[in-house]
């Protein structure tokens, strides 16, 4: 048997593993999914008035969801990878890679499982996200289906990109609760970029701070797909994060494993 057929065998052995643990274990992926939800329709039902009226200046919830929407599906990746970090630091520290390392199977799979059953969930999570946006009024009429693709790969490169780093945050963690907290800025981040609010609306020193993260960049960028506005150069800025998030995280996440294992 190849390498390249060897290593294709067992990371879809080691996804089908993953993904029976979240369908045993689905509390840890509902309760990521439940923040962003909850943040919809806290942000629509209870702010939206008054927060569309200080954007636009005129109370109007339907301009404010469609505003919303964005930011939360990409809180929603960031947010559901944190069960990945928390998954890789249980298979750490309860010895179950020392068994893998033991047996003829190839290297790279139990990362490559875990990353692939991370998209796998990270995508359900967005849809389910999006239809309850859907549900109580977000609306995407002015999109293409090129549009509607191009934001599809956009959510499925940022995912990627999260997964990765969230990969390494869980091997650099001893427990499964030091993995959540270590994988708090997938959850902060977008709190503080234009998910809620333009950057223009925020304070001058607290701008550069909000603009120059990756999740401000995708947010604009997946808005401007989904609604039909501008985009600007950051279409640019968002695929060259999540180029260079995935590439780090990558290499982060491969030296840190196999270090571990001499």
């Amino acid at each position: 048997m190849s390498n390249l057929t060897l290593a294709a065998r067992n990371s879809s052995t080691m996804l089908r593993r993953n993904l029976l643990h979240a369908r045993r274990y689905p509390s840890l992926t509902l309760n990521l999914l439940l923040t962003p939800v909850m943040l919809l329709l806290l942000f629509v039902y209870v702010f939206g008035d008054t927060i569309s009226a200080g954007i636009g200046g005129a109370p109007d919830r339907s301009a404010y969801i469609a505003y919303l929407v964005p930011g939360l599906l990409l809180m929603t990746i960031g947010s559901t990878t944190i069960g990945t970090a928390v998954s890789v630091s249980n298979d750490m520290s309860e010895g179950i890679i020392a068994r893998f390392r033991a047996m003829p199977i190839h290297r790279g799979s139990v990362l490559t499982g875990h990353v692939v059953g991370s998209v796998l969930q990270s995508v359900i999570s967005v849809i389910l996200v999006g239809a309850v946006a859907a549900a109580i009024g977000f609306r995407s009429t002015d999109a293409t289906p090129v549009e509607w693709l191009a934001a599809l790969g956009l959510l499925v490169l940022f995912t990627l990109a999260l997964t990765w780093i969230a990969v390494g945050m869980g091997l650099i963690s001893p427990n499964a609760e030091a993995a959540s907290n270590n994988a708090l800025p997938l959850i902060f981040l977008p709190l503080i970029s234009s998910t809620f609010v333009p950057i223009d609306a925020m304070p001058g020193w607290f701008q550069p701070i909000a603009e120059y993260q990756p999740f401000t960049p995708a947010i604009e960028t997946l808005r401007g797909l989904l609604l039909g506005t501008a985009i600007g150069h950051n279409g640019w800025l968002a695929l060259a994060w999540c180029l260079a998030l995935t590439v780090l995280g990558y290499a982060w996440a491969t030296s840190k494993f196999n270090s571990q294992g001499k």
